[in-house]
């Protein structure tokens, strides 16, 4: 019987899940193209690309963002119902504990939490990337870009290089200075009015270059009109945005995070506290099935009503909680691991106490 009841547990918040889900992500769509439809015109976005390069690409990421609140749903429709009958109530006499009861619920649980890991890392990238550009193409969005003017870069223990100002979407640097220098001084200047990137080649063109070389007498200065050079730095680590993280899997944006590290760029904190936030994440549907169960598991005067507004408290303070300590990470006030993590320990610390509290 028991074995049973886990099957029923486990598909009803299934389904009730994807339906929650389902619903939200329609009512997205409707209300985001309603807002963006005059946008869509008159940029001369088509019909396919709007349905699907934008939201075909979105449905993913909304689904990531949505599946805890749909979990948390589920299971406070679920056991509120359970408990309501009386069902729960009927089980413990029968011997079954609330922590036997609670097992299909973790199950549930870590299973969706894996799978939402496992898109994230990689699916969701590629299509948040899909997305993204078409924004960029088509609706006016809020300019992003963390970096634009005067660009320091380190390219070695030795070498800096200083960009006045970075185009984007160009791929095209202007008034460059790179310098060579050691423990004796300067060793090698190169000044260029310009500096674009070559796909084909993977290295960067510099135009109208002055190069000089320093030595103990003087320097000699050599100048080109064009010269290719080959740089540890590439249009990624100029053009960075606070998206950047998002369009990434959790190895490129490893890789992502190292390069900027080592090119001395600032606002480093920034893409730690994202990359570390969608690591953890899928945490937080273990987190809000916990405190979901241990909620609604007991039976309380004021019926559903009462749980669908204990279920709105915890997702506001949740997230109020999740947005609040992010800052803190940005800035260096605390570490951004515990700037994405304390939210989700917090409330899980919270959910056991519940748990344990809770009638058996």
């Amino acid at each position: 019987m028991i074995n049973k009841l886990d099957r029923y547990i486990f598909f009803r918040l299934l389904s009730i899940t994807l339906f929650v889900i389902v619903m939200l992500v329609f009512i997205f769509i409707m209300i985001d193209f309603s807002e963006n439809s005059d946008d869509f015109t008159d940029k001369g976005a088509e019909l396919a690309e709007i349905w699907g390069d934008y939201y075909l690409n979105y449905i993913p990421e909304m689904t990531r963002l949505i599946l805890p609140v749909a979990v948390f749903t589920a299971c406070l429709f679920l056991t509120g119902q359970l408990s309501e009958r009386l069902e729960i109530t009927a089980l413990k006499a029968a011997g079954v504990s609330l922590y036997r009861l609670f097992v299909p619920y973790m199950v549930f649980a870590v299973s969706c939490a894996l799978i939402i890991s496992v898109l994230d890392a990689n699916v969701i990238p590629t299509s948040n990337k899909t997305k993204i550009e078409f924004e960029k193409k088509y609706l006016k969005k809020k300019v992003e870009e963390i970096d634009q003017n005067d660009i320091f870069r380190q390219l070695s223990p030795t070498s800096i290089i200083r960009i006045n100002y970075y185009d984007t979407n160009q791929n095209i640097a202007y008034r460059i200075r790179l310098v060579d220098a050691d423990s004796n001084g300067v060793k090698r200047s190169i000044v260029a009015n310009q500096m674009k990137w070559e796909p084909d080649s993977s290295k960067w063109v510099l135009k109208t270059v002055t190069d000089r070389i320093f030595h103990e007498s003087g320097y000699m200065e050599i100048k080109y009109p064009s010269k290719d050079t080959t740089l540890s730095i590439f249009p990624r680590d100029l053009s960075r945005t606070t998206s950047d993280i998002y369009q990434l899997t959790y190895k490129e944006a490893v890789d992502y995070i190292d390069s900027i590290e080592r090119s001395g760029a600032g606002n480093i904190n920034m893409p730690k506290v994202q990359f570390y936030g969608r690591v953890i994440y899928p945490f937080s549907i273990i987190v809000v099935i916990l405190i979901g169960f241990s909620v609604a598991s007991v039976r309380r005067r004021g019926g559903k009503g009462l749980y669908i507004a204990a279920g709105l408290t915890t997702s506001f303070l949740y997230l109020a909680f999740m947005k609040i300590s992010e800052p803190f990470g940005y800035y260096g006030t605390i570490s951004p691991i515990i700037a994405a993590s304390v939210s989700h320990v917090f409330f899980f610390i919270s959910g056991l106490i519940l748990l344990i509290s809770a009638r058996k």
